[in-house]
């Protein structure tokens, strides 16, 4: 069979694989329903490599790009992990304190997509640290399948100490400002909306199809909020409504967009599910708004 395309699957193998990519299913349960979809010359290892992501030619901003300084250092966090690694990027040749910007990962460590987002924002003027939650395991596994099942086996509570541990480590860094935003995917937009209700001094969060915050934490949020949401999403994006109610009732500072016809992941360049159009625009939106913010 020829090379497969988005027009070739339909939307319950996404759905599929959103279940299979937050753990609600386990491998053989996904290969077994992927197999009512292997039909007319398509074969589930084809769906499989189709679907997993592909880090080889995907990469935006290479490692070593000589407009950045980017390295891995460890910061503390004594109130969860101990000690974590994380990707430290700003533009080479900046002589003045920058905005901060925190990157979150998704439920699997600081792949390839991330560190290249994290480049990607210190390209676009900022300071930005992309932290690793499975550095108390060893670290991001180089695969995603066992960078979920590492990351299922950390304290929810001390990862998110480790991620407020970030933002206080970039906001007292010397080349940063003093103002620190965060940006985060998947799970990491739930540390972001996380991180809006428990740090009185974050100064932007921008949430990608991230879990909504208890409502009743709403009133703790501080921060202008910018939220990307998918419409096919409807896990994620059906948490809005109310999330926005409360918001609204609190008198909180907000922008929201649903993307049409995209789903979860949207922004995601390395897998099928990325959506060129909504990818850009919202992270045009994203750095406009982290412009007007970190300044």
């Amino acid at each position: 069979m020829s090379k497969i395309n988005n027009n070739d699957i339909s939307q319950e193998v996404f759905d599929l694989y959103d279940d299979y990519a937050h753990n609600r299913l386990d491998r053989r349960s996904f290969m077994q329903k992927l197999s009512i979809y292997a039909v007319g010359g398509l074969t589930v290892p084809a769906l499989m490599s189709f679907l997993m992501p592909d880090y080889s030619g995907n990469v935006q901003i290479q490692p070593g790009d000589p407009r950045l300084k980017s390295d891995f250092i460890n910061y503390p966090s004594p109130k969860g992990g101990g000690s974590i690694k994380g990707l430290l990027s700003k533009p080479k040749d900046s002589k003045k304190k920058l905005g901060g910007i925190i990157v979150v990962h998704e439920n699997r460590g600081l792949n390839p997509y991330i560190e290249d987002v994290g480049r990607r924002a210190a390209l676009a003027g900022f300071i930005s640290l992309a932290p690793d939650a499975l550095t108390p395991l060893g670290g991001y596994p180089g695969n995603d399948d066992e960078g979920r099942t590492m990351q299922s086996k950390r304290d929810k509570g001390e990862m998110e100490e480790d991620f407020i541990a970030a933002f206080n480590y970039l906001k007292n860094h010397k080349d940063c400002n003093g103002k620190v935003g965060v940006v985060g995917f998947c799970f990491g937009g739930g540390i972001s909306n996380m991180m809006a209700t428990r740090i009185q001094d974050l100064a932007a969060a921008v949430p990608y199809y991230g879990g909504q915050p208890s409502i009743a934490d709403v009133p703790k949020i501080n921060s202008p909020l910018m939220l990307h949401y998918a419409s096919l999403d409807t896990r994620i994006t059906e948490g809005w409504p109310p999330y926005e109610a409360a918001l609204k009732q609190n008198g909180k500072k907000y922008q929201a967009f649903i993307y049409e016809n995209v789903n979860h992941g949207f922004h995601n360049d390395t897998t099928p599910r990325y959506d060129k159009a909504a990818a850009e625009l919202s992270w045009k939106r994203t750095i406009d708004f982290f412009s007007e913010n970190l300044a």
